[in-house]
């Protein structure tokens, strides 16, 4: 991935295989890469679990960089589905792009997810064609710019407005 030496990426996922197999695609495509195997050592990574939220008044890691979360649906614990709405919730990480993976093409769990502010959903095995995708969002978020386009029909009227490419009107 070109210009993305700097980029780093949480990546979030029981399974050790699969863990190993997006860390290797991620740093093929030159990211850092940070994986961990549950929801809530993401949390604690981040800084945003309960233990460090109630001893401390700031949310998260001030200096903590990350520019794309990538996790797994169905993990112990806590699911992809809930730590993507703790993410948003937080003030500090709630702009960076989360991306969720699953083994499982259940519609119903990909919109919920994308409605919650999940920026894509990735159907397992994880490939390199997809992790290549994922450059967009990864570096609309180290530019911290939000790409808005708008699409007009041949008559003039607005058919609608996309927000990174996501149809919003």
């Amino acid at each position: 991935m070109e210009g993305s030496k700097d980029v780093h990426v949480l990546a979030v996922d029981d399974s050790f295989v699969d863990r190993k197999v997006i860390e290797r695609l991620l740093k093929i495509s030159s990211c850092k890469v940070t994986a961990v195997d549950s929801g809530t050592r993401a949390l604690q990574f981040l800084g945003l679990d309960e233990q460090r939220r109630t001893s401390d008044s700031d949310e998260g890691f001030v200096g903590l960089k990350v520019d794309l979360i990538i996790t797994d649906y169905c993990m112990p614990g806590m699911t992809g589905y809930e730590l993507l709405k703790k993410i948003k919730e937080s003030s500090t990480f709630r702009e960076i792009p989360v991306v969720i993976m699953s083994s499982e093409n259940i519609l119903p769990r990909i919109d919920r997810c994308l409605e919650e502010g999940a920026e894509d959903f990735i159907v397992k095995p994880v490939k390199l064609s997809d992790v290549k995708r994922l450059k967009g969002y990864m570096n609309n978020n180290r530019d911290g710019k939000v790409g808005i386009s708008q699409d007009y029909s041949g008559d003039g009227d607005k058919s609608d407005v996309r927000i990174n490419k996501r149809k919003m009107a």
